[in-house]
């Protein structure tokens, strides 16, 4: 499972018009496996367990943390790529809030839920981004992240954060399916 931000259907379909032409050429790089756009999100708070007993306390504590949080803009723009651009695993898409604070806020609140709930949840530092494609091995991915340095979407009024239950395999071509269990509206 996971918490977090989904972006509405006219930023994705601002970012997919503007991946579209580069994902089809050969300089796209054939390395690259792109995320399907129904998997497109922002995440907050990664747990790769939890169980069962768990979720009543779970949802009630993200509702709580979510309840703290003051809404805020968000716009997809720039590009990132980890751990960097010559030997990428991952490339994604940027965020920009109108309120970097609120939004760092907002990720540690629901990590802290998560936690207290007893689910198992991932470590690390928080960066917001979107990923859009991956990479089995480590690859120069420079030409997508100097193209995407310039992309910049629309920006939307983040008023939820959702938990996602993650099906592995049960999507197209052998993907993850993401079903949203609960959405909880920021204060």
């Amino acid at each position: 499972m996971f918490v977090a931000l989904i972006p509405p259907e006219n930023v994705l379909d601002d970012l997919d018009a503007f991946l579209r032409p580069g994902q089809g050429s050969a300089a796209s790089g054939t390395s690259l496996r792109w995320t399907a756009r129904a998997q497109w999100h922002i995440t907050l708070t990664f747990m790769p367990a939890v169980a069962q007993r768990q979720l009543d306390d779970l949802m009630k504590r993200l509702d709580r943390a979510a309840g703290r949080r003051g809404s805020f803009v968000l716009s997809l723009a720039g590009s990132v790529a980890f751990p960097r651009a010559d030997r990428a695993r991952v490339l994604g898409v940027g965020v920009e809030a109108s309120d970097a604070e609120e939004l760092r806020r907002l990720a540690v609140g629901t990590h802290a839920a998560a936690a207290k709930s007893g689910a198992e949840v991932a470590r690390g530092r928080f960066h917001p981004h979107l990923t859009l494609a991956r990479l089995r091995q480590p690859a120069e991915v420079g030409g997508w992240v100097r193209t995407l340095e310039g992309y910049r979407g629309p920006g939307w009024q983040v008023e939820t954060v959702s938990l996602v239950e993650s099906h592995l395999g049960e999507g197209a071509h052998g993907r993850p399916r993401y079903e949203i269990i609960e959405s909880f509206d920021l204060g």
